[in-house]
């Protein structure tokens, strides 16, 4: 008996569910539709183009392996994107190959329009944020794309720690070399899979077809280096096609979670080799990159949310650009399996599960600061003698709310607020007191102030 696409798609499921954990699979596979299956390409209808490139660079392995298993080897996979959710309108895109084997060198498929570069189709300049901690490897990358093998830069080595972009910025450099030069033979390949192609020509005895073929690459991308530590076989080997491509103008580009000097059980003839070029580091993304980057992919999925959360999300997500990716797909399955809007409570929640939230330490300069800007008063004058009800007004909101959110002492706020004295801060915190519990504009003022502060 024949079984239906929606029964195979089922056996699929039942495999990703047994390999992660039942969060992980109700949010990314659970939702998936089955749409059609014909000549060996088999299409998943998902909802937003965030979602395929999450599964894509996270479990697009462990998702082949099933579709292999249950629809047969070389299945090809593609993606309906749901890009409106009113009128139903969608996009396809295509996965990237699935498979990792070697292609044979022969005479026609030494052509650049059938090498299959194993480029992840997603990780372009377009979609590649810059900012300040990338400026000297995306622009280093830049060059490199417009003449690989031909600056300063050979090998580029990228380095920094995980999330902050590296995979990302060493495929757009691919895809731009690809697209300023069609004849060129890029490839892309991760440490690991380079030595388990290795250690398979190894056992083969087929070592010279496994040089020739790396030797006919015109630009090398190789991932996370790091892992060649202590592998003796693997190392010499790459130590040749390291020299061969350097010596033929060829370009390498090798990224790492450090720098060569801290390199671990890497032969010192690597090492010096990756010294060669440039070593570029791709810092942890600061505030505004951090920001930029959430704008971005909000804007690619169809996510709309406001200012406070944006702002709540890039200030506590700090380390890896992974993790803001993260909290937007929880926040978009959260509220798609819960039919909620996304609210600030919300996002609290998601990102408490993902990093640690620091209490924000709150300082009487960021005080006087608001309630400056509040009632469009220069800072200065909240310090001055002034005795305007206006400004009088304006420093005792200042000088209450420095109490309250602060771990300054009285004595402290009084220096800062024109070295005042004990007295007269009392006086003032008193003042806004009694003033609160019979107006409630002014009540509705100081809450305002609190929430701008706190959030």
């Amino acid at each position: 008996m024949t079984q239906t696409l929606q029964q195979q798609w089922a056996q699929c499921q039942t495999i990703l569910a047994d390999n992660m954990t039942s969060s992980a699979y109700q949010t990314w596979f659970a939702p998936i539709v089955p749409l059609q299956f014909v000549e060996g390409v088999l299409v998943l209808q998902v909802k937003s183009q965030f979602v395929a490139e999450y599964i894509e660079e996270n479990y697009i392995p462990l998702l082949s392996s099933a579709i292999y298993r249950v629809f047969g080897q070389g299945t090809r996979l593609e993606y309906r994107v749901l890009i409106d959710s009113t009128s139903g309108a969608t996009t396809m895109m295509p996965s990237r190959p699935m498979g990792n084997g070697l292609q044979p060198v022969g005479s026609d498929q030494q052509q650049a329009a059938s090498f299959d570069s194993q480029l992840n189709a997603l990780y372009t300049f377009d979609s590649f944020i810059a900012g300040e901690p990338n400026k000297l490897a995306r622009t280093a990358g830049l060059a490199i794309a417009k003449q690989p093998g031909y600056t300063a830069f050979n090998p580029l080595f990228i380095y920094g720690g995980s999330g902050v972009g590296k995979t990302h910025l060493a495929n757009a450099i691919g895809h731009q070399v690809k697209a300023l030069h069609p004849q060129a033979r890029v490839l892309y390949v991760s440490a690991n899979t380079f030595k388990l192609q290795y250690q398979d020509a190894a056992k083969c005895n087929k070592i010279p077809d496994f040089l020739n073929f790396y030797q006919s690459v015109d630009v090398l991308i190789v991932d996370d280096i790091q892992y060649f530590a202590g592998l003796k076989g693997t190392q010499d080997t790459f130590f040749h096609i390291f020299n061969y491509l350097q010596q033929s103008r060829k370009q390498l580009i090798l990224t790492s979670d450090r720098p060569p000097v801290e390199l671990k059980d890497i032969e010192e003839r690597l090492l010096t080799r990756f010294k060669w070029g440039l070593s570029a580091e791709i810092l942890k993304p600061d505030y505004q990159l951090r920001r930029d980057i959430l704008v971005s992919k909000m804007h690619r999925d169809g996510i709309t949310l406001s200012d406070d959360i944006v702002d709540f999300i890039a200030q506590n997500v700090r380390d890896s650009v992974r993790d803001l990716e993260g909290v937007l797909a929880s926040l978009l399955a959260h509220s798609t399996l819960t039919n909620k809007e996304i609210d600030l409570a919300l996002t609290e929640q998601v990102v408490s599960h993902i990093v640690t939230i620091q209490p924000k330490v709150i300082t009487v300069g960021d005080v006087m600061d608001k309630v400056a800007k509040h009632y469009n008063l220069p800072e200065k004058a909240l310090v001055a003698q002034n005795r305007s009800r206006e400004i009088a007004q304006a420093r005792h909101i200042a000088i209450y709310l420095s109490k309250q959110l602060t771990n300054a002492s009285l004595a402290e706020i009084g220096v800062k607020m024109g070295k005042r004295t004990h007295a007269t801060i009392l006086h003032s915190i008193s003042i806004i007191k009694e003033q609160m519990e019979f107006d409630p504009v002014l009540r509705q003022q100081i809450h305002k102030l609190e929430a701008s502060l706190t959030h």
